[in-house]
């Protein structure tokens, strides 16, 4: 992790997004610096993907913002037209994909989708555009000459690295990664985390970075958020969170993964099921799987009516739980 700038890049304040009548995202409060890693974490079906697609303004039918701004650089993006979105797009802001072979065109060479892409957004010819798609190549550790290659010819490594590359052709202030590691081995997680950090440190882009691994951001981010339920629940520092977890939940994820050095421990779960976003619980949406939430419990009337809101237990450490602080 490198040093931040103090300087707000994007900022999302109290977005609310819906799939027809089904809210998904529910009042999403979130700002990245310039230079910064954000890691946003949690479950499927948490909301993390649609948080990345409302930045990115590419939520689909039915999904739709109803509430709430994404500001770039203090600039509202919600209600831009198609047009200003699409200058927007790749040259402020790219993102990319969890599945590099679905996110590649299977029929066309990776040389002349790296032209598309260049194409679509700046004035470029195609001697010049190949020559720049070469050099982003090299710098994710790609031989230039892969550039004739077609997609199946690549590793599922070299295809998460040839994403990566197009997504910086434009040189971006921010680059979202929507679980660019999942359905890679061990090894290769590590090496495009390894050239990510790199490439951030050459180029100076910010990151917010989506996974349901808590792990992998304990390392590589500056701040994490935790996702629940459409909900941010706590956000503070990675390695605060990672050494005094303050929500329930995130506890739960901490304890999912096994650690790599001292004493064996046993691994355990959360229990139960995500909510139905249609019908949510009331009052604390996590509370019929909170294992401190209790009938006989001094709170269990608050925790089950009251929803809780994002406040500040420490300095920068934010949390959504009635608990959160409490002695008991």
């Amino acid at each position: 992790m490198s040093a931040v700038a103090t300087q707000t890049l994007v900022e999302v304040r109290g977005l609310a997004v819906e799939y027809g009548s089904v809210r998904a995202v529910d009042g999403v409060d979130l700002a990245i610096r310039t230079g910064e890693v954000v890691g946003l974490a949690g479950e499927s079906g948490s909301g993390k993907s649609t948080v990345a697609n409302a930045v990115m303004q590419i939520l689909r039918p039915p999904a739709h913002i109803v509430a709430g701004e994404v500001l770039f650089r203090g600039e509202n993006l919600v209600g831009k037209s198609k047009e200003e979105l699409r200058r927007h797009r790749w040259r402020n802001v790219a993102m990319v994909f969890q599945s590099a072979m679905n996110a590649l065109n299977p029929v066309m060479r990776v040389g002349d989708q790296f032209v598309d892409a260049m194409k679509a957004h700046e004035d470029i010819d195609r001697r010049r555009a190949l020559a720049r798609a070469g050099e982003l190549l090299e710098s994710v550790g790609i031989d230039k000459r892969r550039l004739r290659a077609y997609p199946h010819e690549l590793s599922g490594g070299m295809r998460q690295r040839v994403t990566i590359a197009i997504a910086l052709a434009l040189s971006p202030e921010l680059l979202i990664l929507d679980e660019p590691t999942t359905a890679l081995d061990v090894v290769v997680q590590r090496e495009i985390l390894q050239q990510i950090e790199a490439l951030k440190r050459d180029f100076g882009f910010a990151v917010l970075f989506i996974t349901h691994d808590l792990s992998l951001l304990v390392e590589f981010a500056d701040r994490i958020a935790i996702m629940y339920a459409g909900e941010i629940v706590e956000l503070a520092d990675a390695q605060e969170i990672h050494a005094d977890p303050q929500h329930p939940y995130t506890r739960g994820l901490m304890e999912s993964f096994p650690p790599l050095t001292g004493p064996r421990t046993r691994l355990v779960g959360i229990p139960g099921s995500p909510p139905d976003l249609g019908n949510p619980p009331s009052g604390c949406r996590f509370h019929p799987r909170c294992p401190l939430c209790e009938s006989d419990g001094p709170r269990y009337r608050e925790q089950t009516t009251v929803r809780p809101r994002l406040r500040e237990v420490t300095t920068q450490h934010l949390v959504a739980c009635h608990l959160a602080g409490d002695d008991a």
